[in-house]
């Protein structure tokens, strides 16, 4: 998704759980420490002593991941490192006047630190400070931005609620220093219900709620700008410009529980699918699926996000509980 800000790589979606019901929700409480990065409010009890190794195959040579390990202790609350990083492989530089120099890369690290704490049984709350650092050749920048989230989640009805304000910050050093740029600031509601009698829970988010103009009007484009007859400009109602408005804030994803050890997701984001569609041949685009499950000592998920013609992007991630892999001496 674009911006008008630096350090957009922090709003791309490193876990496959995610990824498969939309590619962003804040309301998923899992044992998975990678889900605190979308809202550290969701950094809970159950994942203490896990560690989560995300892994994303994006498009030609980029690639990223997140790497995360949460801790509980007692009467003080939750925490949780991690970073999150993007290589965006190498380079062949040249001079002014097109000669080869040498080669060069390009990659942006956020360190994150995450803790949370029970208000009391059913509300949480949670902060994650993101330190960034942002390296393109020998252009440097780098800032600090802060996530902060509540969460509602009420075991018994199989409900969480959250509100999230994420990448709040500021960019201290630029790429060049006459050059300050903003940094992209986002607020997020979101909801997850599970029906009582079915093993299917819904999600649907609603991001970028501080900004109600989401759309980008390409003015290249050719679809239904004008009659095929008259040539002439063609009337959109009211209804329908706002309702897409609207949908371009939300996310909505299903997941189909088959048992504790096995889920198949799906997510559609028609914000994705409007900007990143070819007209005549939008297919699949703006969808998502993907499955976990539990083998042994390890929770394995993978995912598949389909952004353009030009492909998709595969994430893949491995979580597991460390205490497993030892016994404490009596």
């Amino acid at each position: 998704m674009g911006g008008t800000g630096v350090f957009q790589f922090l709003y791309l979606t490193n876990s496959p759980r995610v990824a498969s019901i939309g590619g962003n929700n804040i309301t998923l409480n899992e044992s998975d420490p990678a889900l605190a990065y979308y809202n550290p409010a969701l950094l809970n009890d159950s994942m203490n002593k896990h560690l989560a190794l995300n892994y994303v195959n994006y498009f030609t040579d980029i690639n990223y991941g997140y790497i995360g390990y949460a801790i509980k202790y007692k009467n003080i609350g939750n925490f949780s490192a991690g970073i999150h990083h993007i290589n965006y492989g190498q380079f062949q530089g040249t001079d002014e006047s097109g000669q080869l120099t040498s080669k060069f890369y390009a990659a942006e690290y956020a360190l994150n630190l995450i803790y949370s704490k029970n208000i009391d049984t059913n509300f949480r709350y949670g902060i994650n400070l993101k330190p960034v650092l942002s390296v393109f050749e020998h252009y440097k920048s780098y800032g600090i931005v802060v996530d902060a989230g509540i969460c509602y989640n009420n075991t018994n009805r199989q409900l969480s609620v959250a509100l999230a304000i994420k990448n709040f910050g500021e960019q201290i050093q630029s790429y060049y220093k006459s050059n300050h740029e903003p940094v992209d600031f986002d607020i997020q509601a979101g909801i997850t219900k599970k029906l009582k009698h079915a093993p299917l829970r819904l999600s649907v988010t609603a991001q970028h709620l501080e900004n109600w103009k989401l759309a980008f009007v390409n003015p290249n484009s050719t679809d239904n700008t004008s009659d095929l007859l008259t040539n002439e400009p063609k009337k959109v109602s009211k209804f329908n410009k706002y309702s897409d408005e609207f949908m371009r804030h939300i996310i909505i994803g299903a997941e189909v529980l088959l048992s504790k050890n096995f889920y198949v997701g799906l997510g559609y984001n028609y914000q994705r699918r409007k900007e990143m569609l070819i007209e005549t041949r939008p297919y699949m685009v703006g969808t998502s699926w993907g499955f976990g499950l539990r083998i042994s000592k390890f929770k394995i998920s993978y995912a598949r996000a389909s952004y353009s013609l030009a492909g998709a992007s595969n994430l893949f991630s491995i979580t597991t509980n460390l205490a497993d892999f030892y016994h404490k001496k009596e």
